[in-house]
């Protein structure tokens, strides 16, 4: 299992985690945020899990991109 959280409410909008991984990630028209495609909201924490590790190296990538840390990526 793969887990990808995003802490939606520090993100900067920097667009790199889109540019990294746009099949995961894209931004919000309403407020420029990134947003974790398809996931889960839990107190500003969007998770997205998924059984194929074939996407940890994309998410991955976004995650080393991200200049504020708020992409964490782990295998299970």
């Amino acid at each position: 299992m793969v887990i990808i959280t995003l802490q939606r409410d520090k993100c900067i909008g920097c667009n790199y985690c889109v540019e990294m991984d746009p099949v995961h990630f894209q931004m919000s028209k309403k407020d420029g945020k990134s947003v974790l495609l398809h996931s889960q909201n839990s107190k500003g924490f969007f998770t997205l899990k998924s059984p194929k590790h074939t996407i940890v190296e994309r998410c991955e990538l976004a995650a080393k991109a991200c200049p504020v840390k708020i992409i964490t990526v782990k295998e299970t």
